[in-house]
């Protein structure tokens, strides 16, 4: 079997196969601002201790303030919240964005913040990184979990997908 040329392009497209759910990361930037990153590099690690997986590019804004605050939210988007993951997936959102979307957020008693109205969040410190190419893979150790309800938004071929029932 002949195998392709590898390149990024070609990378992007076979890993586009795999689908996954739609998170963002949330971290505070400044004293009660939120910075969002829509992410879908995101996987449990371990049940013991409970630890999780993101993955943050090498340019994203939310790489200095996750590395300054150490602590971090997972938000995993219901099917209905693909406006949420697309925002939060711009460098630079309209600033009146967030308030036309009706973004809410909920602090932990530790000072992180959740999106409220998810299919579930973790509330996360973190417990090592490594870079790795072109990210930063975070380890998070869970200290607080919360369960929505809802379907899953889904992640496949560069398109947004939905369970079907």
């Amino acid at each position: 079997m002949a195998t392709a040329s590898l390149t990024p392009d070609l990378y992007r497209r076979v890993m586009g196969n795999f689908a996954t759910g739609v998170t963002v990361v949330t971290v505070e930037r400044e004293p009660g601002k939120v910075h969002g990153m829509t992410a879908n590099s995101f996987t449990s690690v371990s049940l013991d201790p409970l630890l999780i997986l993101v993955c943050v590019d090498q340019n994203a804004q939310l790489l200095s303030f996750l590395k300054m605050q150490r602590r971090f939210g997972v938000n995993m988007l219901r099917s209905d919240q693909q406006s949420l993951s697309e925002h939060f997936a711009k460098p630079h959102p309209p600033p009146d964005e967030e308030r036309q979307l009706n973004v809410q957020f909920e602090w932990t008693d530790t000072g992180i913040p959740l999106l409220s109205g998810v299919l579930g969040r973790l509330a996360c410190n973190v417990a090592a990184q490594y870079m790795a190419g072109d990210h930063t893979i975070f380890i998070g150790e869970v200290e607080s979990i919360h369960e929505g309800e809802g379907e899953p938004l889904l992640y496949h071929r560069r398109h947004y997908r939905q369970l079907q029932p």
